[in-house]
């Protein structure tokens, strides 16, 4: 039996785009994030989930020298010939503990929607995850120590009873029951929420963040061409870091 892909096909006079051709119904009509998620998903995408995934591809594009901005300018100072080895170089760093978190929790939101009970199923999770001493991914922040100034942005897009932003809100009122004290969502769990009201699945929520981030370490890279401080970064760790014999 032949293998198939319903993505894209072609011949020498067209190419066609999830059954649309490209050339004639494609380009000038879709954007960017539209033809993406014609793409993925298989289907036009609506109006409102272009705009909400447009949404997180913004807030996620940049956010300083985290560590995926710091090994691309480092390896661009190593091979300023290679602007897509450091590009690549950055999206590698893209993991559960920075930018790449939102996956988790859409899989949190999954695991919670389908529970009888919203309050009991999110306080069940934080218990298994304190007993596993296992981190709640999407809560808690080591810069943003209130509240995320991204998250309320984020969110006041969604309607206030919309299903996985009740799920990071009972996730919430967990915490703050189990820990004793507040421990809010950070914008992982917000841009979870956006997508999954987006019908975005879960295993395609870090490829958003990860198209959002290349697009940022792109912009590092080139600043690196014009104005470079890998040098600096490295001399640095140099000096942060010191040799001692074991």
């Amino acid at each position: 039996m032949t293998a198939t892909t319903a993505i894209c096909g072609y011949d020498a006079d067209s190419i066609t785009l999830r059954g649309k051709d490209l050339v004639n119904e494609v380009i000038g009509h879709y954007s960017f994030t539209a033809a993406f998620l014609l793409q993925a998903l298989g289907k036009p995408p609506t109006d409102q989930q272009v705009k909400l995934v447009d949404l997180v591809l913004v807030t996620i594009m940049e956010h300083g020298l985290v560590p995926s901005a710091v090994a691309s300018r480092l390896t661009y100072h190593g091979a300023p010939e290679s602007l897509q080895g450091a590009v690549a170089a950055g999206l590698l760093g893209v993991g559960d503990r920075y930018a790449g978190t939102a996956g988790k929790c859409g899989e949190l939101v999954n695991q919670l929607l389908s529970a009888p009970d919203l309050a009991e199923a999110a306080n069940s999770a934080v218990v298994q995850a304190r007993a596993n001493k296992a981190p709640i991914p999407g809560f808690g922040h080591p810069i943003h120590k209130g509240r995320d100034p991204r998250v309320s942005r984020l969110i006041e897009h969604l309607p206030s009873d919309a299903p996985a932003l009740l799920a990071m809100l009972a996730i919430e009122q967990a915490l703050k029951e189990v820990l004793g004290k507040p421990l809010v969502m950070n914008v992982s769990a917000a841009m979870a929420a956006v997508m999954a009201h987006a019908e975005i699945p879960s295993t395609m929520m870090r490829g958003v963040v990860l198209i959002a981030r290349c697009a940022g370490l792109v912009g590092h890279v080139v600043e690196e061409m014009q104005n470079p401080v890998g040098h600096a970064l490295w001399t640095g760790a140099e000096g942060a870091v010191a040799y001692q014999e074991d």
